[in-house]
């Protein structure tokens, strides 16, 4: 790896506040184009990078069929990459100014009726082991939050706040608050009379809420997300589960419901609007319905 790849990696996490996913993805994004330049035009120095063989590279993407999307990503961490290069000084232009992907295509979010959920919820409470408690706990706060499922995973013992919200640690080291319902508490309640046999036997106590032996001292997203799986196989739900359509089932559900778009967001954690606005398609019927019955011509009776 380029040395001003690192440097860049390095302003990313301390200057910028990244998380270390975000890190680790523009880090990997640019050795890719570090790799090909190298590979395929023989070119050693990123600094000496000219706009066409970014081109290059985009078209090299596009004919491997990569989507839009990731390449959209890629071409973001080389962007930003340039964009540190040349705040440092290090070049007198950004070659990868002005350069535009395809447009990515939004897909609706998939996400559980409220009855799956509920479903996935009962038969969660039924297993009375420490991991099915655990377990029932996990999926009652991730339906009742929305977390992304690595905040969930991570979450502070102290996360609770009088037992009336979560405080969060979002993306970009953000902090957001998210109102919980009497379920939440109940079901941890039952948790923590069983919380400390996750512990680690060397440890008196651990600072996350779901603590586990694992190198990160947590439950990982991979372990829960297999036993989520495994929920949806014994309840019988054969739409997709995940972490994620649970977070996309939270705000659905929500806006089903009434809630309105910022308020949602804020709970999402989403810094732009625009990102939460893929939810809008839940409310099409609702603003149908809105202008039929309130509408002024809408009351005019046809002769």
């Amino acid at each position: 790896m380029q040395k001003e790849i690192k440097e860049f990696l390095d302003m990313l996490g301390a200057e910028k506040g990244c998380s270390k996913n975000t890190i680790l993805a523009y880090g990997s994004d640019l050795v890719h184009f570090e790799t090909f330049l190298k590979k395929e035009l023989g070119k050693t120095n990123l600094l000496l990078v000219k706009k066409d063989d970014i081109k290059y590279y985009l078209s090299y993407l596009r004919e491997n069929n990569i989507t839009a999307k990731t390449q959209s990503r890629k071409l973001t961490a080389i962007n930003g990459f340039y964009l540190f290069c040349l705040s440092e000084n290090l070049i007198t232009t950004n070659p990868a100014s002005n350069i535009h992907t395809p447009k990515k295509q939004k897909s609706l979010p998939k996400y559980l009726s409220q009855d799956e959920i509920e479903k996935l919820i009962t038969y969660a409470h039924k297993n009375n082991k420490d991991k099915g408690i655990r377990l029932d706990f996990l999926v009652e706060l991730l339906y009742a939050t929305g977390l992304r499922v690595s905040e969930l995973v991570s979450l502070p013992y102290k996360a609770f706040i009088k037992n009336e919200y979560i405080q969060v640690m979002g993306k970009g080291a953000k902090e957001r608050l998210i109102p919980i319902n009497h379920r939440v508490i109940e079901k941890k309640e039952r948790y923590e009379k069983i919380r400390k046999n996750f512990i680690n036997k060397t440890q008196t106590d651990s600072k996350y809420l779901f603590p586990s032996k694992s190198n990160k001292g947590h439950l990982t997203r991979f372990a829960f997300y297999k036993e989520l799986k495994d929920l949806a196989l014994k309840s019988g739900i054969i739409n997709q589960v995940s972490p994620h359509v649970f977070r996309h089932s939270f705000a659905s559900h929500l806006l089903e419901g009434g809630a309105d778009l910022r308020s949602v967001q804020t709970m999402l954690g989403h810094t732009d609007i625009s990102t939460t606005q893929i939810y809008t398609h839940i409310m099409k019927d609702k603003l149908k319905k809105a202008v039929i019955e309130n509408h002024p011509l809408s009351k005019i009776k046809k002769n």
